[in-house]
């Protein structure tokens, strides 16, 4: 059984959009997708640096928008994500964070363009959020969750990232952050600060909820098509509404990836591939799900192993 995922924010890099837009196609169609949003996806996917595209208002349907065209490729070039996803017929879909904008659109709840266009607004409104005090993010790699959750809370951090496989995002003023460098919980090997600019999925982001719920009023989401796998709690959610009630909600609350992956094992995953820019859930999935192939979808060159994956186990 095959899931497909979709990374959240902090998987970018600069240029990372260049080569897939040499795919024939591929150009006219993130150039209507930029005109719809306001947004040059073109330039700031091939030209921008990491500082750039590190803005969350541009991170976000920047991520949504390789996502699904590295999909639509795998899909043997289908005309949008939904219908290559049908012709993938994966056993489910997931991303993390925003990815989960991504993951809607390929089972068919919003389509494309509504989908980069509601990624917008929530980019736009979070990085409104994160503006009003500097915060942000840091992995912590290693230790025990209990412990380090209870560490966290001490401080007065938010475990934003619940991640399995040893990962726990904490998220918090700068101030905060500082104390947990100078004060790792028990355990804890390393602290990593993410390529982020402000506390994601915490009270820090209550405004953006706001803003996102007015935007969403005016979808009509279409039932998931493919088994969808929530950030919220893990559990699979079979409409529509509730997939978008979700995605909104999501944006002040933390990302349970730990609880995905436990409903794929529940599922029977045998292979997992990540969509553009992959890597960071298959590394995780490495670890927490052993015995599982993975794939991560970094370029066009990867898309015949990708293909050959999906052969395997669908």
């Amino acid at each position: 059984m095959l899931v497909l995922v979709a990374p959240g924010q902090g998987a970018q890099a600069p240029g990372f959009l260049t080569e897939w837009l040499d795919l024939p196609g591929v150009a006219d169609r993130v150039a209507g997708w930029s005109d719809a949003i306001g947004l040059d996806l073109a330039r700031y996917g091939t030209e921008a640096d990491a500082d750039a595209i590190r803005d969350t208002a541009v991170a976000q349907p920047l991520l949504v928008a390789a996502g699904l065209l590295s999909v639509s490729a795998l899909g043997a070039g289908a005309a949008d994500a939904a219908s290559a996803v049908a012709r993938i017929a994966p056993g489910a879909v997931a991303g993390h964070s925003v990815g989960e904008f991504t993951a809607a659109a390929f089972a068919g709840v919003l389509d494309d363009t509504a989908t980069l266009s509601l990624v917008r607004r929530r980019g736009l409104a979070m990085a409104d959020a994160a503006a009003v005090t500097e915060t942000g993010m840091a992995a912590l790699l290693g230790g025990d969750p209990d412990v380090t959750v209870a560490h966290l809370e001490k401080l007065g951090l938010t475990p934003a990232n619940v991640n399995g496989a040893g990962q726990i995002v904490a998220a918090g003023t700068r101030e905060q952050l500082a104390a947990l460098e100078a004060d790792k919980p028990e355990g804890v090997r390393k602290v990593v600060a993410l390529k982020v600019a402000g506390a994601f999925h915490t009270h820090h982001m209550s405004p953006a909820v706001d803003t996102l719920a007015k935007a969403a009023e005016d979808l009509t989401p279409g039932d998931p098509k493919a088994v969808y796998v929530s950030n919220r709690d893990g559990a699979t959610v079979a409409t529509g509404a509730g997939v978008l009630e979700r995605l909104v909600g999501q944006v002040a609350n933390p990302v349970r990836w730990d609880l995905c992956m436990e409903t794929f094992k529940e599922l029977g995953v045998t292979a997992l591939i990540e969509v553009c820019p992959g890597g960071t859930l298959t590394g995780l999935a490495k670890r927490a799900l052993p015995g599982v192939k993975t794939l991560a979808l970094k370029s066009p060159a990867d898309l015949d192993a990708a293909r050959e994956l999906v052969s395997e186990h669908v």
